[in-house]
């Protein structure tokens, strides 16, 4: 059998002849043979149906693991029905390959679309019509701080802002939400429909580093405005004093040398010229908050940083009978920055910690989850005021009587020329832990 055809053919002429052949055999009242050729009928009946509906067969299965993604069937290449069924079962095989491949192609790149949105710093959420989660990656649950999301309704309690700014979503916002934590969080969200069903997609971006920017160029403007206006105001004033001072040295003490005025106004015009040099000295003291230099990264070793920051205070560790531990992990852990400047950092919270009477100092530095450097500084010491503690990075403002107030200011701008944070965070007599994450 060749053809199709010609099977389907042979097998209705042999049932034709089996069921002509009856009849006559009957009227011979040969039942033997009646018998035998009904037989051969009915098979040969039941090998045309099963001939025919074969293909009928193969196009359900074909059609049914389509339908379900079963693409691990196989159909048998064979000829047993000819070399028509033959192709048919090759044809049918490559159509499912080509489904194998297009579902794989598919959970590759869907696993690479998920790879990146885990990976990325945006916090990402998606809910559907009904609040349920569809995606969420790690930035968007630790920006949250929540270990896990399934419903919308579990942000109504922690985070009842986001809560409401999501739920009330038609179609598309940007906002400013600040977290229990006071983490400042920028808000874009859209909705579309997906399917035929609604979606709500949020996007979550960390901007305390945009903001902590702002403000130090606030400062910076505010800063070189006032050292501007006082130095043309002190300037002229400091060389009239001395001017004046001539004039009473040279021109009123040799006529009235024992003048009790003329005593009292050389030593008036004396504090007043020691004032005024201190006074512009004070303002140029703060001459580097607007001019910081630009880092010079380069690749070194945290431990080293460390260590070599906590030789420059061993003897003042030994005066204050104090403790300085250090721990890095791992211990190879390298930081491409600035070091003198992130040193400097370091030097500002030390001294600060040990002014501030901390008996135990520990330096740690580690990678966080997401890879980056962060080096810890804690101490025990007196720790800040809830007040002090939202003031201590604003330049000129301190709490000792001896502080110029810009340590801190500025090593939070060096941080952030490193396109880093410096968080503090701190309780009355319990110490404080000044945070630099890189």
């Amino acid at each position: 059998m060749k053809h199709f055809s010609v099977g389907v053919l042979w097998r209705i002429f042999w049932l034709a002849a089996c069921l002509g052949a009856i009849p006559m055999l009957a009227f011979q009242k040969q039942w033997v043979a009646v018998g035998s050729l009904a037989i051969l009928a009915a098979i040969a009946t039941y090998q045309l149906y099963v001939y025919v509906t074969n293909i009928n067969r193969k196009l359900a299965r074909f059609f049914e693991s389509v339908q379900y993604s079963d693409f691990a069937i196989k159909f048998r290449s064979d000829n047993v029905l000819g070399p028509s069924f033959t192709e048919l079962n090759q044809e049918f095989n490559k159509v499912l390959e080509a489904f194998r491949q297009a579902r794989a192609e598919k959970e590759a790149n869907l696993q690479y679309l998920n790879t990146i949105v885990q990976q990325i710093s945006t916090g990402l959420l998606a809910f559907d019509g009904e609040g349920r989660v569809e995606l969420s990656n790690g930035a968007a649950l630790r920006m949250l701080g929540v270990y896990r999301l399934r419903q919308l309704a579990d942000l109504r309690d922690t985070h009842t802002g986001l809560f409401e700014i999501i739920q009330n979503l038609n179609t598309t916002t940007h906002q400013l939400y600040r977290t229990p934590t006071d983490q400042p969080l920028s808000i874009n969200g859209t909705q579309i429909q997906l399917r035929g069903k609604i979606v709500k997609i949020i996007a979550l971006q960390d901007i305390r580093s945009e903001l902590e920017q702002q403000e130090v160029e606030a400062w910076q403007n505010l800063t070189r405005v006032l050292r501007h206006e006082i130095m043309n105001s002190l300037t002229p004033i400091l060389s009239l004093v001395g001017t004046m001072q001539e004039i009473v040295k040279l021109d009123l003490a040799p006529i009235l040398p024992q003048n009790e005025a003329v005593q009292d106004l050389t030593e008036a015009l004396d504090t007043l010229q020691r004032r005024s040099s201190g006074m512009i000295q004070f303002v140029n003291a703060y001459r580097d908050f607007t001019s910081l230099p630009k880092p010079n990264p380069r690749e070194i070793a945290v431990a080293d940083l460390l260590i070599q920051t906590k030789q420059l205070f061993q003897d003042l560790l030994q005066n204050n009978y104090a403790q300085c531990r250090i721990s890095v992990v791992p211990p190879e852990l390298k930081l491409t920055a600035d070091a003198s400047q992130i040193e400097q950092i370091l030097i500002n919270i030390l001294k600060n910690a040990l002014e501030a009477a901390a008996t135990r100092v520990v330096l740690k530095a580690y990678a966080d989850p997401q890879q980056r450097v962060c080096i810890e500084i804690s101490d025990d010491g007196h720790g800040m005021e809830p007040e002090a503690l939202e003031k201590v990075f604003i330049p000129f403002y301190t709490t000792k009587k001896t502080g110029s107030g810009i340590g801190l200011s500025l090593s939070r701008q060096i941080m952030q020329l490193h396109n880093g944070q410096l968080t503090v965070s701190s309780a009355s007599t319990k110490g404080s832990t000044f945070l630099l994450r890189f």
